[in-house]
């Protein structure tokens, strides 16, 4: 089976390592991995800002450089939620640029999804011996409807307490030009979230988008509060074997 990687912008630059996971455990299970050097951003920070012009020029970029993939997973259902449901939309007035955009939304996948749905893998067999809590995303859980792909790869982690998250399903704040526009409120939101976190008394914190787990470790951090931040790749890496 024949995988691009879409690292989106934000792993690239900040948390190479996390693509790196996604790319380990995908080998583990026979997938030939590749990377498209042409890709780009999605086009999700200018579209969410109003400049629809500008987010179609990167997102045809974008299509450029999967337009040849089998299937496309990325570490983000933030992003993979803005191909997913704003690229039709985004190219509603270009149709062949709209027929591309779909053709893709078909074998484009979060990795949680890519797991479960394409490979049928659940248990990962990774042990890891912490109290551990988790924290899903907005986009991934209301865009892409991930909800039980997450909790099946973490309920088979041996070893591990997973303890629920207060209020698990609200916003951390971040909602990337979110953070920006509305700081006051962005804010307070995230001091809501890391008081929840500590509430569970986990070690470790796990989602599936790094700009929320930025977002509430830069939090945790201010506060002092020693909570290790982890991509759900991060944690199914450790200690895993193929099964």
């Amino acid at each position: 089976m024949k995988v691009s990687l879409f690292i989106t912008c934000l792993a690239d630059m900040m948390y190479p390592e996390v693509g790196e996971s996604v790319v380990r455990l995908l080998h583990r299970y026979g997938c030939e991995v590749d990377f498209p050097e042409l890709q780009t951003c999605c086009g999700q920070p200018a579209f969410n800002s109003g400049y629809q012009d500008e987010a179609r020029v990167v997102a045809r970029q974008w299509i450029r450089a999967f337009e040849h993939s089998d299937y496309i997973v990325s570490p983000s259902g933030s992003c993979t939620g803005m191909i997913h449901h704003y690229y039709p939309d985004l190219f509603r007035d270009e149709p062949e640029w709209r027929a591309k955009a779909e053709a893709l939304i078909a074998k484009t996948y979060e990795f949680s999804q890519f797991l479960v749905q394409v490979l049928g893998v659940t248990d990962v067999g990774a042990t890891f011996p912490g109290k551990v809590t988790y924290h899903p995303s907005c986009h991934a859980m209301r865009l892409l409807g991930v909800r039980s792909e997450p909790a099946e790869l973490m309920g088979n982690v041996r070893g591990m307490e997973l303890v629920d998250l207060p209020h698990r399903e609200d916003c951390c704040g971040f909602g990337g030009t979110f953070a920006v526009k509305m700081a006051d409120m962005s804010e307070a939101m995230v001091c809501e979230k890391a008081k929840h976190v500590l509430e569970t008394g986990a070690e470790v914190l796990v989602g599936t988008d790094m700009g929320c787990l930025m977002n509430i470790e830069g939090r945790l951090n201010k506060e002092g509060k020693p909570v290790r931040v982890m991509h759900l790749a991060q944690l199914l890496e450790q200690g895993g074997t193929a099964r």
